[in-house]
């Protein structure tokens, strides 16, 4: 089951230096909600927040609270792996264990997570190919490198990766800012089932491609250089490009800057 995430007061910090300051947002379960804004803007920082990547960087740490439902993730004595387990992640590239077969690159996570039998791990396996509509075009070969794959198989591989764990939230990070326009499309096809059964957070800086695969957008901003980044306004997507509420998103969304 997806889940909701509810954000309050969030503050991110690297070291003394202030990342993003005091943002509050809800992302419904099922949905799609694309995080738009320039460079610098604490786009990356704040989903890095959601599932506490941001804490693997010196001096990470936050401000607030983040919600899964009712569930505080910075809650004390709550794991941080534990909360990546329910929150999985694709980055920006594509990064395959480069030693690992196709077979053994989605079934990663599972091996750390519990004890499956072999007829256990191939059947998850394959409905995650399946998943991230990779399977077709791998089944003969599952136990080749997934290095070996092309650039956009190779995102797909990292989604079923993600995706076989059953996280309750999706994060996407530039997902396919690395791919060429054919693999793109499919990601964005992928994205749109996969809402289906998770909550999906995507940060991008196609504001075509936010448009298309979203429900709900975020436009993120900040005041100067060295400045926090700050959420300027959420809406439904359609009305962000259409009739945002304030002015340095239609600013941003017309290409007056950014």
């Amino acid at each position: 089951m997806s889940k909701r995430i509810d954000v309050s007061g969030l503050t991110a910090y690297y070291g003394t230096h202030k990342a993003i300051e005091d943002i509050s947002m809800t992302v419904e379960p099922r949905t799609v909600t694309a995080f738009i804004g320039p460079s610098g803007c604490g786009k990356s920082t704040f989903l890095r927040t959601l599932n506490r990547m941001h804490e693997v960087t010196s001096g990470g740490r936050v401000e607030g609270k983040v919600l899964l439902d009712d569930e505080d993730l910075y809650g004390a004595g709550v794991d941080p792996v534990a909360v990546r387990r329910e929150i999985g992640m694709v980055f920006q590239r594509p990064n395959p264990f480069p030693t690992m077969s196709i077979f053994d690159n989605v079934a990663a996570g599972l091996r750390l997570n519990g004890n499956y039998k072999k007829s256990q791990l191939s059947d998850i396996v394959e409905k995650s190919l399946k998943g991230a509509n990779l399977w077709n075009e791998v089944k003969d070969r599952l136990n080749k490198p997934g290095s070996g794959l092309s650039g956009g198989q190779q995102q797909r591989l990292c989604i079923a990766r993600a995706i076989a764990v059953e996280p309750k939230v999706l994060l996407m990070d530039e997902p396919c800012s690395a791919l060429d326009p054919i693999s793109t499309l499919a990601i964005e096809d992928l994205i749109g089932e996969l809402k289906e059964r998770f909550t999906i957070v995507i940060v991008t800086h196609n504001m075509q491609q936010a448009a298309r695969v979203s429900d709900r957008t975020a436009f993120f901003n900040l005041a100067a250089v060295g400045q926090p980044g700050k959420l300027i306004e959420i809406d439904d997507t359609e009305r962000i490009f259409s009739n945002p509420s304030v002015q340095a998103t239609e600013d941003y969304i017309s290409g007056r800057f950014g």
